[in-house]
């Protein structure tokens, strides 16, 4: 997608989730075709022309003033991720000199995999780059969704995972939530890398695979997820509840760290402790153990843990 349509249908879907009583415009309570703002309600509330405002979600104006920029955002009510979001999209050759380097592989630093290894037998951890993409996990982060060492590396994608394996439905236990969060961290990147071409394949290849994904996309939301927690109904060890926290790492803001924490003395935990013992031979030239992947992986762990009983 264009990156003047980009912003044109963002604007569009703040609009529209805003009424008029909400952002305090007067209405002759006349029934409206469509829901939400009308451009010059927006332009009023911003202090511009409705003429500019309208130039502007067309995407057919440049370098628009931070001035301007920000009384829209106060207009349309938008958050500090939705903010940073929009700016990206109505400014982006601020950010031309970071969009060169998209191009570059991301690559995992050696102390960062060492703090995967610190981690491992405590606690899932994996580092997430653009895209969403899996850049490194550890073993109990593979045995508790899926052995991405195991998997081309195209495919090594929390995305692509959520919405095309079948696995992750029944994994999630609040999967629409999940999913939807999901879709909306990648909206998000998608601000910050306008032109990644491999993020664009990706939207499409999912898109076009999953009903979800594509009504989740058109919605336009951004989020930016920092911690929370996950609830999982795993096919080896039950239910668990995990919280996590994300961190980003210094000079690489493009990778992040996700790192799960458990209630001490839980069942959860002691779901964890478990799920740490089925410990699969690692797969040839994967470069890793081997985690639930699909049916094989979930066969192996399976055997191991009728034999622990």
């Amino acid at each position: 997608m264009g990156h003047n349509a980009e912003l044109s249908q963002f604007l569009r879907s703040r609009r529209a989730r805003l009424g008029p009583e909400e952002a305090g415009v007067a209405t002759n309570r006349s029934p409206r075709r469509v829901p939400g703002l009308r451009r010059e309600e927006v332009a009023y509330l911003a202090a511009v022309s409705t003429d500019y405002y309208a130039r502007l979600e067309q995407g057919r104006l440049t370098n628009v003033s931070e001035t301007v920029l920000d009384a829209i955002t106060r207009a349309l009510r938008l958050d500090a991720v939705e903010r940073e979001y929009f700016f990206r999209l109505a400014r982006p050759q601020s950010f031309r000199a970071r969009r060169r380097r998209v191009a570059r592989p991301q690559r995992v630093r050696p102390g960062v995999h060492r703090m995967l290894e610190m981690l491992d037998s405590h606690t899932p951890a994996y580092v997430l780059g653009r895209r969403l993409d899996v850049l490194a996990a550890n073993h109990l982060a593979r045995a508790l969704m899926t052995d991405w060492d195991a998997l081309p590396a195209r495919e090594r994608n929390l995305a692509r995972f959520l919405f095309l394996d079948d696995v992750a439905k029944d994994l999630f236990a609040d999967w629409p939530e999940v999913a939807a969060e999901t879709v909306a961290a990648l909206r998000l990147d998608a601000g910050r890398h306008p032109e990644d071409p491999q993020l664009t394949d990706l939207a499409g290849e999912l898109s076009i695979n999953s009903p979800e994904f594509r009504t989740w996309w058109a919605d336009h939301d951004v989020r930016e997820r920092t911690h929370g927690s996950r609830r999982y109904h795993h096919p080896m060890v039950g239910d668990l509840t995990l919280e996590y926290e994300i961190v980003t790492f210094p000079g690489d803001p493009d990778q992040a760290m996700c790192v799960y924490t458990v209630e001490p003395a839980s069942p959860s935990e002691a779901a964890l402790r478990q799920l740490d013992r089925y410990r699969p031979d690692p797969c040839p030239g994967a470069g890793g153990g081997a985690g639930v992947t699909g049916r094989a992986g979930r066969g192996q762990i399976a055997r191991q843990a009728r034999s622990t009983h």
